[in-house]
């Protein structure tokens, strides 16, 4: 009874209509209803035979601007629009582990219609400060160069920082398969159909699976909808977070939320500023980000986000914004990737902020003497390469070039290997031939 009473107190006992005026590519203008921003609305054609749904996107004196989730066509001047009273929710049970669904929960893979749970706001009140717990405990991941320098905790966020091609996917398969957290969640936004049935089908494994929600929004999706998959998936990850569960959530990518939400603003009127993003585009980043952490109380979401730089720079403004947000950056190169090193990390543009933190003594040591030897290879690469270095005139040089080989196999790893902490202490410090006290 308890569900359907809840549905009689959302009842809107009036009905409030309005009609569309005016109908564009990238939503509709209507007359009405008297809505509010993020209120979910019917649209109906004239003839009846077409009704789909909508969110309301912007609200001005006399127009209301709605953005489809699905496709416009039968759509047009004089359909009818209803407003629901309704606002972006998704219900989420036990029953979603080990399911593909959509930005609306609706499971896409072919296995049993979900149970339903409990209803969650898609955008719900900011975690008050004072209610997080400090992220002191490390999150293995099972990959050396994270582990052993730019270390995890739990409740952290982190971003992925790279162009196309260059290894983002395979890494976060990496993460979910050798991360041990209670439940993954992992968001596609904005990703070509193939890609998604192959990270389902080859990036996690039955294991890995069975604890995993994939959240999808492919490219052809409708702007609206791209941009709800990413806030569903967090409010599927803040479910489990309260049922005091450590959440491991992957979303590939921010930038594509970010593209999402630029197509939604410009539709609602916001002037274009730095690269065509609107102004709402940079509160909306640090808002979505926010809602992941540790509470003080229990339970966790860590979070990892990958963020395409456009044309490889890094300067760029979603990336600028997602390092000021974000508790740390992993940088991939596409020298590296090409080069053949997996994972493409750049160990020396990259940093997890939270080391000191999580580091032990013996650990801050080995990390600090590895990338000082990277420094100085890096620096004199050039003059290696051309042969007009000669052996002893410089002793840091000498070492970082006798110790480069047992460097680069620790930071090189194989798509299926997974090494565990200790293991990987013990190998950083025989790639440096310091014997472990």
């Amino acid at each position: 009874m308890k569900r359907y009473l809840d549905a009689m107190r959302r009842l809107d006992p009036c009905l409030r209509t309005g009609q569309v005026t005016r109908v564009t590519t990238l939503g509709l203008e209507a007359d009405g209803p008297d809505a509010h921003v993020a209120e979910v609305c019917t649209v109906e054609s004239r003839d009846g035979t077409r009704r789909e749904r909508a969110e309301v996107v912007s609200v001005q004196q006399g127009r209301v601007l709605l953005m489809p989730y699905g496709r416009p066509q039968g759509l047009g001047v004089g359909s009818r629009v209803v407003a629901t009273g309704e606002t972006p929710m998704i219900s989420v049970g036990p029953d979603m582990l080990g399911r593909v669904v959509d930005a609306f929960g609706t499971p896409l893979d072919e296995g049993p219609a979900l149970a339903g749970g409990r209803r969650m706001p898609l955008h719900p009140q900011p975690i008050n400060p004072l209610a997080r717990a400090p992220i002191d405990a490390r999150l293995p991941t099972g990959v050396r160069a994270l582990d052993g320098l730019l270390p995890l905790g739990i409740g952290q966020r982190m971003g992925i920082f790279a162009g196309s091609g260059v290894g983002k996917s395979s890494l976060l398969g990496m993460l979910a398969r050798g991360v041990s957290a209670d439940v993954n969640v992992v968001a596609l936004i904005g990703e070509r159909g193939r890609e998604v049935q192959e990270f389902v089908k080859h990036g996690l494994d039955a294991a890995t699976r069975a604890r995993t929600v994939v959240v999808a929004a492919t490219s052809d999706q409708p702007a609206v909808v791209r941009s709800r998959a990413a806030y569903a998936a967090t409010a599927i990850a803040e479910a489990f977070r309260d049922r005091k569960a450590d959440v491991f959530m992957l979303m590939d990518s921010v930038t594509r939320f970010a593209m999402a939400r630029r197509e939604i603003d410009l539709a609602a009127g916001q002037p274009p500023t730095a690269r065509g993003y609107t102004p709402s585009v940079f509160t909306d980043i640090p808002a979505l980000c926010e809602r992941c952490g540790a509470l003080a109380d229990g339970g966790s979401i860590t979070a990892v986000y990958t963020v395409l730089v456009e044309g490889d720079d890094h300067n760029e403004p979603i990336a600028d914004a997602l390092r000021a947000t974000l508790d740390g950056h992993i940088v991939l190169t596409r020298d590296l990737a090409h080069a053949g090193h997996f994972p493409a990390i750049d160990v020396l543009q990259s940093v997890s902020r939270l080391e000191a933190a999580l580091l032990g003594d013996r650990e801050r040591h080995l990390q600090g003497r590895l990338r000082a030897l990277l420094a100085t290879h890096t620096r004199h690469r050039e003059m290696v390469d051309m042969g007009l270095y000669k052996a002893g005139a410089n002793a840091a040089l000498d070492e970082a070039l006798a110790k480069w080989s047992q460097i680069e196999r620790f930071l090189c790893q194989g798509l299926q290997e997974r090494t565990a902490p200790d293991e990987t202490t013990q190998r950083l410090a025989a790639a440096l031939n310091e014997g472990m006290s």
